[in-house]
């Protein structure tokens, strides 16, 4: 079983959470007390993006709800969602809902699609969104939104939300063996050829996005889906592998060719900064899968290949400069991926089903993900690169959630601070932090991991425990069996 962590809900002051980081060895900014946007708020000051004004500090990141028709329009269930991020109050919709480039690419099938097929519901979604920012706060000065591009690569359930169909960038002997995939299965591993096809699906994407009334594309290349994978393909030959100018060739082309075609589009990109070891699943406190026989470990992007369980963003900062210099307008930071080292990735006492018990304090997590895009902005302003960078990994701090994001931004460890799960129950934190309106605590995010385990197990996604339009479904139900049964 796991130690049992001071949950945040238990902090009851801001001394007592200075102690506990003091404890565990943890650097985080923390601010006594949050500024209304009156008040001069770091995170109410605007900032540009490819020349585009973004009104205040808050993003919100992609939220998928599993929850759009088979065709990739959007249901009741997503257009609720857009709404909700119209009305949070952040100034930056970082991509929305990641859009498969391809129908085959889709994580699950009722994932969106950016495809000519699915154009009125990509303009329904914006227009919700859009209409839900202008009726709550009158204008939409400022407001800026993107659609995040994708292909799902290894993790790839187009047909069934039960079974995966990979492509993948190469074999991987330990992401092969946790997901089932035959190492001596070449079908699966996508041809130069194919990343070219897909290449071209990304750019007709893009230029359906700016038709559609979106203002830049995110290029997704984060969490274990295939253009992260291909950072770390140092093991597949051809001009798609090998060192970093091979392995970021697609992604790069994908970016050249959107800033050369569609010129009017912004460009930004989610990268996972890092990487590890994947662990195994478990019901027990989470354990790395046995690597000590994969020497060295060349598999992870952003790690020490001696020591695959510490970063090195050497390779990272090299490839942002790379991708600024051919017109990335703004870099959205995360790391590792929520399948297979959800721990690293989005820090909870809770775990998904998939996972495994937490193997340390979760505010170590938060910590190591803070740290990490504040080094990166470091070593980045130190060759006079300025590009703006968002933060992720901020929703575990809960009732501190402002404190501390307000106190990144001003002192420079980050540009943006994204929220993602805390959305799903908490949209308006945003707009009540810069209206000094009282913190909802029975609204923050717990992390309780329901809003993953759902579409892990085929259910659609959303804030189950918080949330009364969740409360009231069915597969409230359905998720509680899926626990229950998941316990023993």
């Amino acid at each position: 079983m796991s130690k049992a962590y001071t949950k945040i809900a238990q902090i009851k002051s801001l001394d007592s959470l200075r102690e506990r980081l003091a404890e565990l060895g943890v650097e985080l900014p923390l601010d006594e007390q949050p500024l209304s946007a009156a008040e001069k708020s770091p995170l109410a000051e605007s900032w540009d993006f490819s020349g585009l004004k973004v009104g205040n500090r808050w993003a919100i990141h992609p939220m998928e709800g599993w929850d759009t028709g088979r065709d990739g329009a959007p249901s009741e269930h997503t257009l609720r969602r857009w709404n909700r991020f119209g009305l949070s109050g952040a100034k930056l919709i970082w991509g929305g809902e990641a859009a498969a480039v391809v129908p085959e690419g889709r994580a699950n099938p009722n994932q969106t699609l950016a495809l000519e097929s699915n154009r009125a519901g990509l303009v329904a979604l914006i227009e919700e969104l859009r209409g839900a920012h202008q009726e709550s706060f009158g204008t939409l000065d400022g407001l800026v939104v993107g659609l995040q591009l994708t292909h799902s690569g290894r993790f790839c359930r187009p047909n069934d939300k039960k079974r995966l169909e990979p492509r993948i960038a190469y074999h991987h002997p330990l992401l092969d063996a946790k997901f089932g995939i035959d190492p001596d299965d070449t079908a699966v591993v996508l041809t130069d050829d194919d990343v070219e096809r897909l290449i071209d699906a990304y750019v007709a994407a893009a230029k359906l996005a700016a038709e559609t009334g979106y203002q830049f594309v995110d290029v997704k290349a984060c969490h274990g889906y295939l253009l992260h994978e291909f950072l770390s393909a140092r093991r597949r030959p051809g001009r798609f592998g090998g060192d970093l100018e091979g392995r970021s060739l697609a992604l790069r082309t994908i970016i050249g060719r959107v800033r050369d075609e569609v010129p009017q589009l912004a460009v930004g990109v989610r990268l996972s900064l890092f990487d590890f070891v994947p662990y195994a699943t478990s019901q027990e406190v989470g354990k790395p899968m046995e690597f000590a026989g994969i020497s060295p470990y060349d598999m992870a992007f952003g790690a020490k290949a001696d020591n695959p369980m510490e970063m090195d963003l050497t390779e990272p900062v090299e490839l942002i400069e790379k991708l600024v210099g051919i017109g990335v307008g703004a870099m959205n930071l995360s790391c590792g991926s929520p399948y297979y080292i959800p721990h690293i990735q989005r820090p909870a006492i809770f775990p998904p089903s998939d996972g495994y018990l937490p193997p340390e304090d979760p505010l170590v997590g938060v910590g190591r993900q803070l740290g990490a895009v504040r080094e990166c902005k470091e070593r980045l302003v130190a060759k006079g690169i300025n590009v703006p960078l968002l933060g992720s990994g901020y929703t575990y701090l809960q009732d501190y959630l402002p404190h501390v994001a307000q106190a990144a931004v001003r002192e420079g460890w980050v540009d943006s601070v994204g929220l993602g799960r805390m959305v799903l129950s908490y949209p308006e934190l945003p707009a009540d932090t810069l209206a000094g309106e009282d913190w909802k605590r029975k609204k923050v995010c717990r992390t309780f991991s329901d809003c993953t385990t759902a579409p892990r197990n085929g259910i659609i996604s959303g804030c189950f425990p918080l949330d009364d339009y969740y409360k009231v479904m069915p597969e409230r139900k359905e998720l509680a069996d899926v626990k229950k049964a998941q316990r023993g």
